[in-house]
């Protein structure tokens, strides 16, 4: 399973939008810095997961979430994640 999330810098307010086919190893890497994206941007929060079965399904949707036409639903994604998040310091 490939896993695409959404991370929101409590620094700066900016998203983050990655995936990982190990989303527990991946997010350890942005807490200790190990992402340049994101090194300075910490605390992060994780405000969204969607699991896809295999890697070109969850790239797709990460590129289309990245893009001008993705943007709106990733808002709404973000605003409507019911789940507990995760501070990562």
């Amino acid at each position: 399973m490939y896993t695409v999330y959404i991370l929101k810098s409590l620094k700066d307010g900016n998203l983050y939008t990655g995936y990982s086919k190990n989303v527990k190893r991946r997010l350890a890497e942005h807490q200790c810095g190990k992402v340049k994206s994101t090194k300075n941007r910490k605390p992060l929060e994780l405000v969204f997961t969607k699991e896809f079965s295999d890697r070109k399904k969850a790239c797709r949707y990460e590129k289309y979430l990245k893009s001008p036409e993705g943007g709106p639903l990733k808002k709404k994604l973000i605003s409507n994640f019911n789940s507990s998040s995760l501070k990562i310091k």
